[in-house]
């Protein structure tokens, strides 16, 4: 049933409450002794009781524990760090010490894995007294965008739960828009961060590809995959991307770049900053309400004294295609591990080895992660790698150069985040074409490994979220940051709170 009364400019009746504050409200209250971590965790866990049997985005509850740190911290009563004493939810991909995470995948689901050690960007927010309360639904090993590959099932959209909240971190964004945490961990590969930010009208950014750490996160394609946070608000964003980012020697991947104070960098004039159009991002056959809330958004930059130039990225067509081509051939890598004998689901007397293997992976693995290894398995096959990986990677190298060219002439992109706002559940689920075709403004920026980030930019005439996507050069998260900072407090759109039935 439509959730008629989510509508722009209808505000949530029980508010406020603790777990509707943001990072930063929830840091002042908690520095004047207003109130304390245990109270703000508890809020957040009665939400999640409260809602989460509609959304279904908590997969993996850790309450205990988490009441445990929280009281530990107020013991101690030193909240210096802006996140010290605030609860947060990670996507079922990272890896905490003690605590199930599976993927959302019969393959780990099965064999209840629970890790023995804690993920580098877990371990940095347990550091600053963080505490997790649990683990969000994800698509399988995140491929989707959706999370109807869950094993867990779909996650339902927190404005409308006849729509998905996308994926594959559809499980965080659901969470952070419901209330059921301050902020919530994702992973973007394709889109997975940005999409499902957009559907929820939350924030969410995919640092530059070597920004954060991926030490600890189940991996899908390694040289794609980044992982970054989904907050409430620019200001929460700046401040937990500032105590994840940095050089991490178990990552070999992850730059010495220096990690400057994203949030006590922010600015709200941008007042001279060069905004690029691309051309390429206003395609006939998208969503005219999507277009117009992104047009107008646009005009909200240029009136706080930005200027707005069409720009073209020329290759934006191949980045689709060329993404499906290399993110199948790093997944059927990757997933090679899980084989039943070091990781994953195990079956019981099999004729022979061969038969073991099959089982093991027909029984854990869903049709997406399957399709996907099929893929990947025959575009690295001898008589085709040439034809196929190689001249993906090619091309690569051109949506790489084409972000070279403009960002010469322009600071920042703006674009859609999606060509619609949330889909029905069940829409696209039996057209694998027509999801991967969900990411198509999306999937440039991780060819490039460019930081790119979502904003809430309005709602359609049915009360669904529309997300503006900002992108920024290597190394520019602080630029997008404050021109989406400067925007959101030009706008009302992200203060906006669904109705859950």
């Amino acid at each position: 049933m439509m959730c008629t009364d989510a509508l722009p400019g209808r505000l949530h009746p029980a508010l406020p409450m603790l777990s509707s504050l943001t990072i930063g409200q929830a840091h002042q209250k908690l520095r004047s002794k207003e109130i304390t971590s245990e109270e703000l965790t508890r809020a957040c866990i009665a939400q999640i009781e409260k809602v989460d049997g509609t959304l279904n985005a908590v997969v993996h509850e850790n309450f205990e524990r988490a009441l445990e740190q929280a009281k530990n911290v107020d013991a101690k009563g030193d909240y210096a760090h802006p996140l010290t004493g605030i609860p947060y939810l990670a996507k079922d991909v990272y890896c905490e010490e003690g605590v199930l995470t599976t993927a959302s995948s019969n393959m780990l689901r099965n064999k209840d894995y629970i890790a023995p050690f804690d993920s580098t960007t877990t371990k940095r927010l347990k550091a600053v007294g963080a505490m997790s309360i649990g683990k969000v639904n994800t698509d399988e090993f995140t491929m989707g965008a959706s999370t109807e590959t869950s094993c867990f099932g779909v996650t339902k959209n927190p404005w409308d739960t006849n729509c998905v909240a996308g994926g594959s971190s559809g499980g965080s964004a659901a969470a952070v828009a419901a209330d059921e945490c301050l902020f919530a961990l994702g992973t973007d590969t394709g889109g997975s961060i940005r999409q499902p930010a957009g559907f929820c009208n939350i924030t969410g950014i995919r640092p530059t590809y070597g920004r954060t750490s991926r030490f600890g996160v189940m991996s899908m394609a390694s040289t794609l995959d980044t992982i970054g946070p989904m907050c409430k608000n620019i200001e929460d964003l700046a401040i937990v991307l500032e105590a994840i980012a940095g050089h991490d020697p178990l990552d070999g991947t992850t730059s010495h770049e220096a990690v400057p104070p994203y949030s006590k960098n922010l600015k709200t004039d941008v007042k001279g900053l060069k905004i690029g159009i691309p051309k390429e991002y206003f395609i006939p056959g998208m969503n005219q309400e999507v277009e117009g809330a992104v047009r107008e958004a646009a005009k909200v930059l240029e009136n706080l004294g930005a200027t707005l130039h069409e720009i073209s990225l020329p290759h934006t067509e191949y980045a689709t295609p060329c993404y499906y081509v290399l993110c199948p051939c790093e997944v059927s890598s990757n997933m090679a591990r899980y084989d039943g004998v070091r990781y994953g689901h195990t079956v019981t007397q099999p004729k022979d080895l061969l038969e073991y293997y099959e089982r093991v992976r027909s029984e854990g693995f869903g049709p997406e992660v399957k399709r996907r290894i099929m893929i990947g398995t025959y575009a690295l096959s001898a008589g085709y790698f040439d034809a196929f990986y190689r001249q993906a990677q090619r091309v690569r190298t051109l949506i790489k150069q084409d972000f070279e060219k403009a960002f010469e002439q322009v600071d920042i992109i703006l674009s859609p985040v999606s060509p619609t706002p949330a889909f029905e559940v069940g829409k696209n689920s039996s057209d694998p074409l027509a999801m991967y075709l969900e990411d198509i403004f999306l999937s440039s920026q991780v060819m490039a490994g460019i930081p790119a980030l979502s904003v809430p930019c309005g709602f359609s005439k049915n009360g669904l979220p529309i997300g503006l996507q900002l992108m920024g050069p290597q190394w520019g998260e602080q630029t997008i940051l404050s021109a989406a900072h400067a925007y959101e407090r030009s706008t009302e759109w992200h203060k906006k709170k669904p109705v859950i039935a």
